[in-house]
């Protein structure tokens, strides 16, 4: 989807021909884009002046002096810096925004296996911030390790108001409706099936497209996400570099009392500033947004038996300190074809050292057909079985073994080493699914010593 003209927004990519108009193709690029031809210095960052009376500034995502693999900045050329995009702070509601590590009589439910159904959008006016539910929290945001998963309920977009997230950055997966991310490096629209990620520090404002939308978020505390090893797979499939799309430069020069939220240690603060801070008018870096079509992962499976761990579905993935453990992993699970002979093909029954936060975006997930709705989500956490229900079980172990394509579905996880706890807000919804441990209640014994055919 491209971004479509507004009236603040002048200029257009001069530097770049996109292969999609309004983005830059690739992922973990250094880009370079100006929205005003001749406002990109050459050859340095920060000469004397810049063109047309611009301010030079940096944003960086990492230290100074991390390893150039995972060094991250951008540099922003900019009507005015930040600074005066900034004034006193006050802290504010935070409203059902809740962050790591939060405190663990939150709520009182117990440890156990959760789904809700899908949760509805309130009649009142919510923007992006305002609309922010979190549902669990995990690990620690001041010690940048674990994640926050919620949900945004937007019905009315933020005109004067603005935000950034200091505590991490943010995947957005669009549920229902279509979003707008007007952001200080250009538009990013975003509609069911596709992703976007805003680093943290990254201002920006939210509006609706198509009429009120219902997004999953996840907050990432750790390292930035970036794409898995491949390993034996090689150098193509699942989510290829070509496929990610960074905005070009697109900038507002507004004069208007604005107010700029900030999330920052937990807490929400705001200042009041005169104009907006969506004035970045060319940029070169590789810190920036980006966006993602979900359709176009090309999934990698058992093309002759047994059914591969849920990794070969990754996206995108925040390492942490120990290699091959994930502080956060970003799975889907699209339509693909089933083949495997003589194979239980669904998920199988286990227990995990990760804790798996899921959602569904659109059709119905094949290990749990019922009771598992669009827009709704399930926990299970570290070390909790679990798998398909009993009526998946007998369909998957009885049903003919034919290539089978499996359409209309669309669910994905936010899967982390942290164990995640439910909110307050989490565990009073009416939503929340009170007999959904019952089913796997179902599930008989079949064992008979006498029978190798038991079925």
């Amino acid at each position: 989807m491209n971004s479509l003209p507004h009236p603040h927004l002048q200029g257009a990519p001069v530097r770049h021909s996109a292969l999609v108009p309004g983005y830059m193709s690739g992922f973990g690029n250094s880009f370079e884009t100006e929205a005003l031809e001749g406002t990109l210095p050459i050859g340095r960052n920060s000469p004397q002046k810049i063109n047309y009376g611009l301010y030079a500034e940096q944003l960086s995502g990492s230290p100074f002096t991390a390893p150039q693999a995972v060094n991250e900045r951008s540099w922003l050329y900019r009507i005015r810096p930040t600074v005066k995009h900034s004034g006193r702070y006050r802290r504010v509601d935070k409203g059902l925004i809740r962050t790591a590590p939060m405190a663990r009589d939150e709520s009182e439910l117990t440890l156990g296996q959760y789904r809700w159904s899908a949760l509805p959008l309130p009649q009142d006016k919510r923007t992006f911030v305002s609309g922010l539910a979190t549902l669990t929290t995990a690990g620690d945001a001041d010690g940048q390790s674990g994640m926050a998963a919620h949900m945004a309920f937007v019905t009315a977009s933020m005109e004067n108001d603005y935000f950034f997230n200091a505590d991490g950055e943010l995947l957005v997966v669009a549920q229902q409706g279509a979003l707008r991310f007007r952001t200080e490096f250009g538009v990013i629209d975003i509609a069911p099936g596709e992703i976007c990620v805003i680093p943290r520090g990254v201002i920006f404002k939210v509006e609706l497209i198509d009429g009120p939308a219902r997004a999953y978020v996840c907050e990432n505390y750790g390292a930035t996400f970036t794409l898995p090893d491949r390993g034996p797979i090689g150098a193509n499939c699942l989510a290829n570099p070509r496929d990610f799309l960074t905005p070009v430069a697109a900038y507002e020069d507004r004069e208007e009392p604005s107010q700029l939220f900030v999330k920052w240690g937990g807490e929400l603060f705001v200042t009041d500033i005169g104009q907006s801070p969506l004035d970045v008018v060319a940029w070169h870096g590789n810190y920036a947004p980006y966006k993602y079509d979900l359709r176009t992962f090309s999934p990698v499976g058992a093309l002759m038996f047994d059914h591969p761990d849920p990794s070969i579905f990754t996206v995108l993935t925040s390492p942490s300190g120990t290699p091959g453990t994930a502080n956060i992993d970003f799975v889907i699970f699209p339509e693909r074809w089933m083949v495997a002979e003589n194979t239980f093909r669904p998920p199988w029954y286990h227990r995990n050292i990760m804790s798996e936060f899921m959602g569904l975006i659109f059709g119905v997930y094949d290990a749990k057909p019922e009771g598992f709705e669009p827009g709704g989500f399930s926990l299970h956490n570290l070390m909790l079985p679990h798998g398909p229900d009993e009526q998946a079980f007998e369909h998957a172990s009885t049903g003919e073994l034919k290539p089978v394509k499996l359409e209309n579905t669309l669910a994905f996880m936010f899967e982390t080493r942290v164990a995640q706890r439910v909110t307050a807000y989490a565990a009073g919804v009416p939503q929340l699914q009170a007999d959904y441990v019952d089913c796997w209640a179902g599930l008989k014994k079949r064992f008979d010593p006498t029978r190798k055919d038991a079925w």
